[in-house]
């Protein structure tokens, strides 16, 4: 059903028509989320209105993984199709994932500040994310290897997931234990709501930045061929 949308001229014509869905989807939640994060969370009993960088931070960093995987799936499928929309979606990811990881670690940084007293602590879970962020340009220097090279560096990136995930669990950390879980959650759902809001907005965000990249990619490639 979906099959043709990965024929590069079906895909330029329905792609327009789907950024502009969400492009609204994406002002929606931000704005619910700004307004939900600032005025209807309360302030941390102990953090006060520092944690509130948390409403950045954590979406941030979720998205930083889940782009991980997002690669890795397309990556495994270009590898089994050879067909190049795939691989630009690979591309695309590489740039907006490393943006994502760099942001969870400044975001990480002005959190840390008056918490710890520092920006940066090599910590069992900033350094896995500081890896994370290398991986993803690693990924992005490759892009000039033939493509399966490219494609099994990517790869690597989904193996340090599990590391920043659950580095709290295992060793001891600066980081507070992971506020959600399998479990159940730690955090007043007033908080949990603002949460999940900005990352269902970056990841409107992200599908709208891949798509913005992969048309802009299709059109560079088709107008270099007509201009021979």
């Amino acid at each position: 059903m979906y099959v043709p949308l990965l024929r590069p001229l079906i895909f330029m014509r329905c792609s327009s028509r789907y950024a502009q869905i969400l492009i609204g989807f994406c002002r929606f939640l931000t704005a619910i989320a700004i307004y939900s994060s600032i005025w209807v969370a309360p302030s941390d009993s102990q953090q006060g209105e520092n944690y509130r960088i948390i409403y950045v931070h954590v979406p941030a960093a979720w998205m930083s993984s889940l782009i991980h995987i997002a690669m890795a799936i397309s990556s495994v499928l270009f590898s089994l199709t050879k067909h190049p929309l795939f691989q630009l979606f690979s591309e695309t990811g590489a740039k907006i994932g490393a943006s994502f990881t760099l942001f969870t670690l400044v975001t990480g940084g002005f959190w840390g500040k008056p918490m710890w007293g520092t920006f940066w602590v090599r910590d069992a879970r900033s350094t896995p994310v500081l890896i994370s962020f290398f991986i993803y340009l690693g990924a992005l220097r490759f892009q000039e290897f033939p493509a399966d090279v490219a494609s099994i560096s990517i790869c690597i990136g989904p193996i340090n997931i599990p590391i920043i995930k659950f580095s709290v669990n295992w060793w001891n950390t600066l980081h507070q234990p992971s506020s959600i879980s399998q479990f159940g959650t730690s955090i007043h759902i007033s908080m949990l709501i603002p949460i999940f809001l900005i990352f269902a907005s970056f990841f409107f965000l992200t599908g709208i930045s891949s798509i913005s990249e992969t048309r802009q990619i299709i059109l560079s490639f088709y107008f270099q061929r007509k201009s021979q």
